[in-house]
């Protein structure tokens, strides 16, 4: 899942994305409302944090601008405004949720994670393939029962192969999910942790190349 961070307190966003990197999800940043309006323009992202006030204007502003023009990125505004008359300010201009400073970083985490989710079109919250059980909520990832260890970005990999099981996901599409721009993977890094994440599922393999297109996740044959 990726996520466009918008904070223009440079300490505040290192620690902030950081956060959500070490969570496992790809964070991309920005400093202001340009830049964030570029961002947006060539990248999906699954979620959006703003901060509320910035000094290139008010981020509710342009996210109203962005609801009118028929962009439905979930997102969430952070600000130091805590009135009602600010929150319902924040929800009326389309925002999805509103958290005030000072906050505990858990709780961002766990609500952007909320926001991702919200934006996927029928994601449930378990994804089973054969018997791999993938629990997106809680992050487990079980086989045969079995609780894996897998890394943040193995599980990123997974997820994204989960949601559409049974189909080729290309490499393009696979680090343009797992991996922001300040991570972008070189070389054959995606092949290594396809390969590491096909040894910790274990046989018979689940996770499948298609030559030309990319990997697929599927039950072996004649499994549901």
């Amino acid at each position: 899942m990726r996520v466009l961070l918008v904070e223009d307190d440079e300490d505040l966003r290192f620690g902030v994305a950081a956060a959500l990197r070490a969570a496992g999800l790809a964070v991309d940043e920005a400093s202001d409302l340009p830049r964030a309006d570029e961002a947006l323009f060539v990248t999906a992202y699954d979620c959006a944090v703003f901060d509320r006030m910035l000094p290139s204007g008010d981020a509710a502003a342009y996210v109203d601008g962005l609801r009118r023009a028929g962009r439905g990125v979930p997102v969430l505004f952070l600000t130091a405004r805590d009135t009602v008359a600010d929150r319902v300010e924040g929800f009326a201009s389309g925002g999805d949720d509103y958290l005030v400073k000072p906050f505990a970083v858990p709780e961002l985490v766990a609500r952007v994670r909320s926001l991702c989710r919200r934006a996927a079109v029928v994601r449930p919250p378990v994804h089973r393939v054969g018997d791999l059980e993938i629990d997106t909520a809680r992050r487990h990832v079980r086989r045969t029962g079995v609780l894996l260890t897998l890394t943040s970005r193995e599980f990123a990999v997974l997820e994204v192969l989960a949601a559409r099981s049974d189909q080729a996901v290309s490499r393009a599409e696979l680090i343009e999910s797992c991996w922001d721009e300040m991570a972008e993977p070189q070389s054959n890094v995606l092949e290594v942790l396809i390969s590491q994440l096909r040894r910790k599922l274990g046989d018979p393999p689940l996770i499948h190349t298609v030559r030309g297109v990319g990997s697929r996740l599927a039950a072996p044959d004649g499994a549901r």
